[in-house]
């Protein structure tokens, strides 16, 4: 089995439950699974492949826990450029219903490429809309051919407007064929195993594009095949006003009573809870993916990450759709999560560290997962590097290198390794042609948009 070792590191930080660094760290693995970390001196001096890290700070692989990979096609389009939730998935809707299996591929490939050199090595991605032939498989290939670990989640809507909902009737899924698909793919795909690079998440758009039948029986199909499950809520205050007409009741409150809540479980969003909701939600232990900057973009409001935090809730950072937030820099969304905390009022509401463990340990909690999220033995091989001698960093790493990452402007990886095997060195992606994947895809995103 292939050993690396990556030494002389300027500070390795291992988000491990003591909060380990070492000055002049490294950090060891045979195969896919780290075997030391710790001091240089202390380590193998020979492996396979050595790295030399000297002036990086290396931590563990960023987790992204909610995405929609297909919106890169659709950023900052002019027309819902300044909408709120509703209006901005009505204004796209008609857009998406013109996606292809290609314009899924490349969208993947796209917006991977981008989580990649943000530092991002883990991600879930939240596909709801299947027109025209695509198939999650399609993100799936593009995910193993990029070495990517990622948790696929296929999405649905089923309720459109001639019963109530949002989205066009010819954009939704009959329920039965979403549950058969839904039992197809985890039975073709699903790794339950340690170390896992693919992992299968049933997840229904949310209250008002799908029925609560669809909801209860997808939670439960899920819990059959022990896979985990995800949908929006709680994100806006029109969701909530949707939810009190239609079924009585608040997101929180319709969630419980399908049965969508629990270890098994991550809402994204979670941005108008009520104190008490906040504290149910954390003693079911169910999961939030916190979106800063998408909820910012579209106005929705500021989720209170604190008080789920404290009440027991899984806490971790999504980057949203690349139509919500025109970005996918998990780095960078861990500096919006510190800075909205603090428009409330309390200059330490979260602190760097914080913002960083969200986007580490708080991910992979989320996504159900013990093996990823921080570095020591036994643990998964996914760990990043950023150089501390750049413009970005001037001034600041010297100071708290760590801290440096989130307060100062965010920098792309100089080095990333995905399951034991390097993915980026240099700041650049490794297998991927980058100007050509460019220009197919914003190829393809004019065609989206002008319906050719």
């Amino acid at each position: 089995m292939p050993s690396l070792l990556v030494q002389h590191a300027a500070l390795l930080a291992s988000f491990d439950d003591n909060d380990a660094r070492w000055p002049d760290g490294a950090i060891y693995i045979i195969d896919n699974v780290i075997q030391q970390v710790g001091p240089s001196a202390q380590l193998p001096q020979h492996a396979d492949t050595v790295i030399d890290a000297r002036g990086m700070i290396i931590l563990p692989g960023l987790v992204n826990t909610h995405h929609h990979f297909y919106q890169t096609l659709t950023r900052n389009l002019p027309q819902a450029q300044n909408t709120n939730l509703f209006r901005w998935l009505q204004t796209h809707y008609p857009i998406w219903s013109r996606l292809t299996p290609e314009a899924i591929s490349i969208s993947t490939k796209t917006a991977i490429a981008e989580l990649m050199l943000s530092g991002c090595t883990t991600s879930s991605d939240h596909t709801y809309i299947w027109p025209n032939g695509a198939r999650l498989d399609d993100q799936i290939q593009v995910a193993k051919e990029m070495g990517f670990r990622f948790h696929a989640a296929r999405g649905s809507m089923s309720v459109g407007e001639s019963r109530g909902g949002l989205p066009p009737d010819r954009v939704v899924e009959d329920e039965e064929a979403i549950l058969r698909d839904s039992r197809r793919l985890i039975e073709s795909y699903h790794d339950a195993e340690r170390y896992a690079m693919l992992r299968i998440v049933l997840a229904p758009c949310s209250p008002f594009s799908v029925s609560p039948d669809l909801m209860r029986q997808s939670v439960e199909l899920a819990r059959s095949y022990k896979v985990t499950s995800h949908t929006h809520l709680a994100e806006t205050r029109d969701e909530a006003e949707y939810c009190a007409k239609v079924f009585g009741r608040s997101p929180v409150e319709l969630a419980e009573e399908l049965g969508w809540v629990g270890p098994d479980v991550w809402h994204a969003h979670m941005v108008h809870p009520s104190s008490e909701e906040v504290v149910r939600l954390g003693r079911s232990g169910t999961g939030v993916a916190h979106c800063p900057s998408s909820n910012m973009r579209l106005a929705s409001g500021i989720a209170p990450v604190r008080g789920l935090r404290q009440s027991g809730a899984r806490v971790g950072l999504g980057v949203d759709g690349s139509s919500s937030n025109d970005s996918s820099h998990m780095l960078a969304e861990a500096r919006q999560a510190l800075l909205l905390q603090r428009v409330t009022g309390d200059p330490a509401a979260l602190t760097a560290w914080e913002a960083l463990w969200l986007a580490t340990r708080g991910g992979a909690a989320v996504l159900g997962r013990d093996d990823i999220g921080y570095l020591a033995p036994g643990m998964a091989a996914d760990f990043i590097g950023y150089r501390l001698d750049t413009l970005e960093l001037a001034g600041g790493a010297p100071h708290d290198p760590l801290a440096s990452l989130i307060f100062c402007h965010p920098p792309h990886v100089d080095l990333s390794v995905i399951n034991g095997r390097v993915r980026i060195e240099g700041q650049k992606l490794l297998e991927v042609d980058l100007p050509m994947l460019v220009e197919r895809h914003n190829a393809l995103a004019r065609a989206l948009v002008r319906g050719e």
